[in-house]
Formats: structure tokens, sequence, C-alpha cells
């Protein structure tokens, strides 16, 4: 019977493996051409979305609701946030290539790998957690990702009775123009098993905290898991702050998957308590929250994708 734990010597054995991984090949364009403008933010300032884009199905295309359906509106709604960085989740490789048609101006990690290149058409169980940050702010410096089992170099390995292999893609990243180096990474846990959402946390925490106090970090994507859920707990006692709660307050302020429904999915939902918000946007070191806010951007009662955004913009202090 498989262990049901990990040892810090054997986690970290297994990420060094999967930690020097290469930038996609679009990462850095002869001629970058701007798609938006994007205003000039003071140095040391990051505008940061995390946005779980909806992987690409058939059945959301006979639905209305499909990729191609609302591609357009979901790069406008995206592109509107003038996002410095996206943390993106459930990405198939049609999906990249269309951000990366838009977004000529960004470098993007994070799909590539031998269990997706044989697979360029259709959903197989995994979409990848793409990052994508600006060329003209930002150098990387080194790049990797792991996957949220007992064996995290292993491409599409599960642990915890998970129903979907999980996975984190990371980028370190040099501000051009203050050489001030920092790390972001995006995940989403998985959506059925407690169990496998906690250890797949602790994975996540304790991969963190081989990092300094000192060294900013930034992690966000879709948790499947509202503010009262232990795993909370695990994340916050790694050192690790909700943006949205440093500007807010605690409290939950509502929903943030809505199964393209909008403001009317608690109604739907009726006489059930609506559940809570499961994206995240987390900061540890010396990062400062300075705004945040749930993105509800719609065109003609449409949506994006079956989930509102989340941005912050931070300050790395000194």
């Amino acid at each position: 019977m498989p262990s049901t734990s990990v040892s810090r010597r054997t986690f970290v054995k297994g990420l060094a493996a999967a930690s020097l991984l290469p930038l996609a090949p679009a990462a850095a364009p002869a001629q970058p051409r701007p798609a938006v403008p994007r205003t000039a933010l003071p140095p040391g300032r990051i505008n940061l979305l995390t946005a779980n884009i909806r992987v690409a199905l058939p059945e959301d295309e006979a639905a209305g609701i499909g990729w191609s359906q609302r591609r357009e509106l979901c790069l406008d709604v995206i592109a509107a946030q003038q996002p410095d960085i996206v943390c993106y989740q459930e990405t198939l490789w049609g999906q990249v290539e269309d951000l990366k048609a838009r977004f000529r101006d960004y470098a993007f990690f994070g799909f590539e790998g031998p269990e997706m290149d044989g697979k360029l058409d259709g959903y197989h169980g995994i979409a990848k957690n793409v990052l994508m940050f600006a060329c003209d702010r930002f150098e990387p410096v080194t790049c990797g990702g792991f996957w949220l089992s007992e064996t995290p170099h292993l491409p599409g390995s599960m642990s915890w009775e998970t129903a979907r292999a999980r996975h984190v893609n990371w980028v370190r990243l040099k501000e051009r123009a203050t050489g001030r180096e920092f790390r972001v990474l995006t995940t989403h846990l998985d959506h059925k098993s407690q169990p496998a959402r906690e250890r797949q946390t602790r994975l996540i925490v304790d991969e963190a905290a081989l990092y300094a106090d000192t060294f900013p970090q930034l992690l966000a994507g879709d948790f499947n898991a509202r503010l009262a859920n232990p795993l909370m707990e695990i994340i916050r006692s790694g050192g690790w702050k909700d943006t949205y709660e440093e500007v807010h307050g605690p409290g939950d302020p509502g929903f943030t998957t809505h199964r393209f429904l909008g403001e009317a999915y608690p109604a739907s939902l009726a006489p059930r308590q609506p559940p809570g918000r499961i994206d995240f946007i987390f900061s540890r070191g010396p990062v400062k929250t300075l705004a945040s806010r749930i993105v509800k951007d719609s065109r003609d009662g449409r949506y994006p994708s079956d989930h509102y955004f989340l941005s912050a913009q931070v300050e790395l202090t000194a």
C-alpha cells in the first residue's frame, strides 16, 4: 500500500528533477507587439490576475458556452485588467495558442510536457496551469513545476485518491527596473477529495518554505475550497496571507464559481447556502497588497468562464 506521507528529503529530491524546466518556445518573441496598452505602474508594483478560463469541452459548445463562443470575451476581459502577470487554470493546447496570439508581448510557461505533447486535441483529464508575464517588465530567472502527488517529479502522477492529476507551475522573475526577484506559483487543487486537497496544499506550503521568509512569493489559483476549509489553516501556518482579505477584511465576499450564471447563481441553488470564494491570491514574504477585487465582467449576459477572475495589485517591499 502506498505511503500517505512524503518525507521532506524525498519531496525535495523529487523536485530537483522537475524544477529546471525550459521556457515555452514562444516565451521570448523577437519583436513583441502589444495587444493592449498597459498603464505603467511604479517599480515594485504588480498587477496579478488569476483566471480559471474553463477547459474547452464539446458539451459546452453544444450548450452555447464553448470556448469558440466565449473566446473573444474572455480575452477582452483579461486584457481589460491590464495584468502584468496572469496565473491561468484549465488551459488546453488550443486555448494557450489563442492566448499567445492575443498577448504577444507576454511570455508563457507551463503547458509543454510529456503528459501533453502527444495530446494536442481534446481534454484528456489534464488541463495545465499556465503562467503569463509581461516581457517588458520582467526577465525570467528560472522556472519549474511539480505534481501534487507522492512522486512530484512524475508528470500526471496521482496520490491520495485525487480525482485528477494536479500540479503547480512556477516562475522566478526579475523586475527589469529594479533587479528585484520574486516568485509566482499557479495551481488548481482537486475538486472531489478533501484529503487530497489537504495533502496537495501541504506539498505547496512545504516547497515554498524552502525559500527564505525575506523572499517574496505569490501563489494563485483555484483551490476548490472555501475560507472555512481546514486547508486554509495549512496555508496561513506556512506564512501566506490572503490578498483579498488584506484589503477588504475578514469575511467571505461570496462565490467565485457560478456555472456561467453570474449573479443568478445563488438563486439557482435556493434554498441551499451558496458556495463561497474558492479562487485566491496569496502572498508570502515582503509583499504589500494595495488592491484586490473579484472581476465580474460580462457582455450581453454572457460570461468569459464559469469562474469570476480575481485580481490583486501588490507591491514588493524592502
